[in-house]
């Protein structure tokens, strides 16, 4: 991507030299990435998983002054972070006021093992997320590093998507849409409840995809190979890749962002058209989907 000269967003908060401490049940750092590989890879949102494993049993519980000096790369991916916030901001503002409404971005909280967050304690191997309750993304930076060396899927236009995702469930939640669906949830079985989840996990990837239409259109930052970079990362968090690297197999009726097709597809609709009105995962058929 082309981000020379590029904005910096300032709605960040920077607690990364703040190490914080969490009970984690019955599962070790080793075992939470089979559960980040499982859960996101990117896509979720804290709460639901949190209710849906059981993982944490308290808090973040302690902070403390983390006096680590961070390298030039950990330094780098940061600016690249707040560069791609802010070319959301730039672009979601432009869209909501083609709607009639105002864009309230939201903040991007960075940190570095553990957080605590409106939604609860966080851990950095659940992967990026979005709390809704604060209106807010957490990211550990390392977690680009674990996407290249556990999915293969590097590039920055591959993690800018990442952050792109999570800001796409805070478009959601500005339009509506997330809140409508986890009360439809609330009332559903598992199997149900995961249908709606693909779905509002698959309108994500469709914002995320908006996003980059229009932050090309805006800046010229797209180069050769970065539509590759997103489709491949798409392709190696859709459910079935994860079930299948995890377990050698993959169960379908607990798929709860999408297969990896299905990711690819609304990745590259919203990359291709630009357009918010064809964020129709919600309206489609499960075979549309």
């Amino acid at each position: 991507m082309k981000l020379n000269g590029r904005r910096e967003s300032t709605n960040v908060d920077d607690r990364r030299r703040m190490r914080s401490t969490a009970k984690i049940g019955g599962m070790g750092i080793g075992g939470m990435l089979i559960a980040l590989l499982l859960t996101w890879a990117t896509g979720g949102n804290l709460g639901d998983f949190v209710n849906n494993t059981g993982l944490l049993e308290g808090n973040v519980t302690e902070q403390t002054a983390d006096g680590r000096a961070f390298t030039p790369e950990e330094e780098e991916l940061a600016k690249f972070s707040r560069q791609i916030l802010a070319g959301t901001e730039d672009v979601w503002a432009e869209e909501f006021k083609k709607l009639g409404r105002t864009y309230e971005p939201p903040k991007m909280v960075l940190y570095t093992g553990s957080v605590q967050t409106a939604c609860g304690g966080g851990q950095s191997s659940m992967g990026p997320f979005y709390c809704s309750a604060d209106q807010c993304l957490y990211i550990d930076l390392s977690f680009f590093t674990s996407m290249k060396q556990q999915l293969g899927a590097d590039g920055d236009f591959a993690y800018a998507y990442v952050i792109a995702h999570e800001v796409g469930h805070h478009v959601e939640y500005l339009l509506g849409s997330l809140q409508k669906a986890h009360e439809q949830m609330s009332r559903m079985n598992q199997k149900d409840a995961n249908r709606v989840s693909v779905r509002l996990e698959l309108l994500a990837d469709f914002y995320a995809g908006v996003w980059a239409y229009h932050d090309n259109k805006m800046f010229g930052s797209l180069e050769d190979g970065d539509l590759e970079e997103a489709i491949h990362c798409a392709q190696v968090i859709g459910d079935n890749y994860l079930q299948e690297k995890a377990r050698g197999y993959s169960q379908p009726e607990s798929f709860t962002h999408g297969t990896s097709k299905q990711r690819m597809k609304w990745l590259k609709l919203g990359l291709t058209t630009g357009d918010i009105s064809r964020g129709t995962t919600f309206q489609c058929s499960d075979e549309e989907l």
